[in-house]
C-alpha cells in the first residue's frame, strides 16, 4: 500500500513539474503581446510585422520542429529532451531582449519556438504512460493550467516591470549597454526557466512505454515518422476533423490571447500597466477554470460511456465559446465587455486538454509524441501563424485603423468558432469509429501468432 501511494504521488508529482515548465514557456511566450506599443516604436514596426513576430516566427518553427523532436520523444529518453527544449527556449526569450531589429526579433522569436517544440509532445506520452485512461483527462487538464497560469503572470509581471521602469527610459549594464524597459522584461522572464530545465532533468524519470506494438516475435516495432503518417492516413476522416477542428478552436483563442491586449488599451484607453493586471487576473481565473472543467468534462463524458468524449466536451466549448467571443468587442462599457471576454476565455480553453486526451487515446504508444507534434504542427500554423496575421491584415488592410482591431477580431472569431464546431461535430462519429477499430485491431494482434496485417506499420 505504502509502494503504491509512493507511485501515486510521484505520477502527480511529474504533472506539476511539467505543468510548472508550461507556465514558463507561456510566460516566454505571451509576454510579447503586453509590450507591442513600445517595441513597435522603438524596432519601427507595422501592424503586421509584430503579429509576424508574436505568430508567425514562433508558430513556424514551433510547429516544423515538433516532427523531429517528437521523433526523438518517441525513441529516447524523454525528460532529457524536454530539459534541453526548457533551455533553449528560456536562452533565446533572453537574447529577445538584445534585439535592435525586426529580423533579430525575429530569429530570437523562432529560437524560443524551436525549444517549446520538446515540451508538450513529450510531456503527453509520458502522462499517457503515467495515467491509466480513466485519470488521463484530469492529469493532462492540470499539466494544461500552466498556459494559462504562464499567460496570466506574463500580463501580470509584465505590466508589473512596465510599471518598476516607466521612469526610467533606458538603462545601461555591464557588457550589454544601453536598454530600454522592455528589453530588461526579457531577460527577467526568461532566464529562470533555466532552472526549470535543471529540476526536470534531475528529477523526472522516463517512465515505462505501455501499450506498445509488438511483431510476431514479440519484439517492440520501432515505427518511422512515415509510418506515424500512414496511420493519420488510415484515420484521415478522424484526423482531419480533430486538426482542424482544434485548429480553428485554437485560432479564436490565440487571437483573443495575442490581439486583447492592444484593443483594450486602444479602445478603452488603458495603459499597459493597468492592460497587463486586469487581463492577467482573467486568464489566471477564467482560462485556468476552462481548462480544467474542459479535461474533468471529458472525464465525465467517459465515464457515462461516450468513447468520443474528449472530441464531444471540446465541441461542447466551441458552441458555448460563439457569443462571448463576438459579444466582448462590442460593449461601450469596460466592466461589460471583460464579463463577455472571460466567458470566451472560459470556453476558449477546453481544447487544451481534449485535444490531447484524444490523441493519446487512439495513437499506438511508439508514435503518441509524433502524432501530438503533428497535430501542434497544424494547429499553431492555422491558429497561432495564420489567425494572428489575419486580424492585423484586417485592421491594416481593409479597416484601415489601429482602433479598428476590436472590428477584425470579431470576424475572425465568428468564422473560426463556427468551423470548429462543426468539424468537431463531424469529428464525434469518426473518432468513435477509430477508436472501435483500434481496439479490434489490438485484441486480433494479442490473439493472433502471426504476422498481421497493422494499422501503425513498421518502419
Amino acid at each position: 500500500m505504502k509502494s503504491s501511494s509512493r507511485r501515486y504521488t510521484y505520477e502527480w508529482y511529474v504533472v506539476v513539474v511539467c505543468m510548472l515548465a508550461y507556465v514558463f514557456s507561456f510566460i516566454d511566450r505571451q509576454v510579447l503581446a503586453l509590450m507591442i506599443e513600445p517595441i513597435k516604436h522603438d524596432l519601427h514596426l507595422t501592424e503586421t510585422q509584430f503579429s509576424l513576430l508574436h505568430g508567425f516566427a514562433f508558430s513556424l518553427f514551433y510547429a516544423v520542429m515538433g516532427m523531429p523532436i517528437a521523433y526523438l520523444a518517441d525513441r529516447f529518453a524523454r525528460p532529457r529532451i524536454i530539459a534541453s527544449g526548457i533551455a533553449l527556449w528560456s536562452l533565446a526569450t533572453a537574447t529577445c531582449g538584445l534585439s535592435q531589429s525586426f529580423m533579430q526579433m525575429f530569429m530570437s522569436r523562432m529560437g524560443v519556438g524551436i525549444g517549446e517544440a520538446a515540451l508538450s509532445p513529450g510531456t503527453y506520452s509520458m502522462l499517457a504512460d503515467l495515467f491509466p485512461r480513466s485519470k488521463l483527462g484530469r492529469a493532462v487538464g492540470i499539466y494544461s493550467l500552466g498556459s494559462f497560469i504562464g499567460g496570466g503572470i506574463a500580463f501580470l509581471l509584465g505590466g508589473y516591470v512596465i510599471a518598476r521602469l516607466k521612469h526610467t527610459s533606458a538603462l545601461t549594464l555591464p557588457l550589454i549597454g544601453e536598454m530600454q524597459a522592455w528589453q530588461i522584461t526579457f531577460f527577467i522572464v526568461g532566464l529562470p526557466g533555466l532552472l526549470i530545465a535543471l529540476l526536470f532533468l534531475l528529477t523526472v524519470r522516463d517512465p515505462t512505454r505501455k501499450g506498445l506494438t509488438r511483431d510476431s516475435t514479440g519484439r517492440v516495432r520501432q515505427v518511422s515518422l512515415a509510418a506515424s503518417l500512414r496511420f493519420v492516413a488510415l484515420h484521415r476522416k478522424t484526423f482531419f476533423c480533430h486538426y482542424l477542428g482544434f485548429s480553428f478552436y485554437a485560432m479564436t483563442l490565440y487571437c483573443l490571447m495575442s490581439w486583447s491586449p492592444a484593443f483594450y488599451m486602444r479602445h478603452f484607453g488603458l495603459s499597459p500597466v493597468a492592460a497587463g493586471y486586469t487581463l492577467g487576473t482573467v486568464m489566471l481565473v477564467a482560462n485556468t477554470a476552462g481548462v480544467f472543467c474542459g479535461g474533468w468534462l471529458s472525464d465525465w463524458l467517459l465515464s457515462r460511456g461516450h468513447v468520443d468524449a474528449p472530441m464531444r466536451a471540446a465541441c461542447i466549448g466551441a458552441v458555448c465559446m460563439l457569443v462571448p467571443a463576438i459579444m466582448f468587442a462590442q460593449p461601450a462599457s469596460l466592466n461589460a465587455s471583460l464579463v463577455w471576454l472571460a466567458g470566451a476565455m472560459f470556453f476558449a480553453s477546453f481544447p487544451l486538454a481534449t485535444s490531447a486526451i484524444a490523441v493519446q487515446m487512439l495513437a499506438p504508444n511508439q508514435i503518441r509524441a509524433q502524432i501530438s507534434a503533428l497535430f501542434l504542427l497544424v494547429s499553431n500554423l492555422i491558429g497561432l501563424g495564420l489567425g494572428t496575421t489575419l486580424v492585423a491584415l484586417i485592421t491594416d488592410q481593409v479597416f484601415g485603423s489601429p482602433l479598428a482591431v476590436g472590428a477584425s477580431m470579431t470576424i475572425i472569431n465568428a468564422i473560426a468558432t463556427v468551423l470548429a464546431a462543426v468539424l468537431l461535430l463531424n469529428g464525434c462519429r469518426h473518432f468513435s469509429a477509430s477508436l472501435e477499430r483500434e481496439t479490434h485491431h489490438a485484441h486480433t494482434m494479442e490473439a493472433t501468432p502471426e504476422p498481421v496485417k497493422t494499422a501503425c506499420p513498421s518502419a
